[in-house]
């Protein structure tokens, strides 16, 4: 029989479901206006300024942990995808659209250079470049992908992707996976002209977050 997890107490419970409101309200308010204030956060999340400043104590400290999350939610798909054992490019493509799902990209699009990189995140960052990889090759290796995508690209199309925005939220989801579908196609080539220029390069991607 399974250990059983003890289940948080009151307080406890409570102090997670604030953190995951404040988390969700941080990446609406931020993705949606990079220089608005913390303040907008509190009232998005329905808790007091007090008790997001307890928890996060600046506004760099709460983007911080935001892009350590969207790291974790980014690592966690691409763990499953390597887990999987069945079609390398079913696994890939399915991937690609947790990702897309999971916010991969998004703040990236409208947060790099605004807040201070910590070594965790680069850690995660390349972590997440390795598992990248790893699954670009796996695909690779089983004639499913075309051989000049590297980890880099797949990185710049989820941030092109998380991009497109109509307003209504579920109507932009929609459109994000419209074209991921069209990208996925165009990555399904592997006998495709070669593309033109080498991938981005980690100190590429890095860089932006110096600001």
């Amino acid at each position: 029989m399974e250990p059983t997890t003890a289940p948080l107490s009151g307080r406890r419970a409570q102090a997670a479901r604030n953190d995951q409101r404040i988390l969700e309200a941080a990446r609406e308010v931020f993705t949606a206006d990079p220089a608005a204030p913390i303040a907008a956060v509190a009232q998005l999340a329905g808790v007091g300024i007090a008790a997001l400043y307890r928890r996060y104590a600046s506004k760099d400290q709460l983007l911080q942990r935001l892009a350590s999350d969207g790291l974790g939610r980014y690592l966690a798909a691409a763990e499953a995808a390597l887990a999987d054992g069945g079609d390398p490019w079913e696994a890939f493509a399915a991937f690609l659209h947790r990702s897309l799902d999971a916010g991969a990209g998004s703040l990236t699009v409208r947060l790099a250079g605004s807040f201070t990189a910590t070594d965790e995140l680069r850690g995660q960052a390349r972590t997440a470049f390795a598992l990248t990889q790893r699954l670009l090759e796996r695909t690779k290796a089983a004639g499913a992908l075309r051989p000049d995508v590297e980890a880099g690209d797949v990185a710049l199309l989820l941030e092109q992707l998380q991009a497109v925005r109509v307003g209504e939220p579920q109507r932009s989801r929609q459109l994000r996976h419209r074209y991921l579908a069209m990208v996925l196609d165009a990555l399904h080539l592997p006998a495709a002209a070669p593309l033109p220029g080498p991938p981005p390069t980690p100190e590429e991607l890095r860089r932006r977050y110096d600001g």
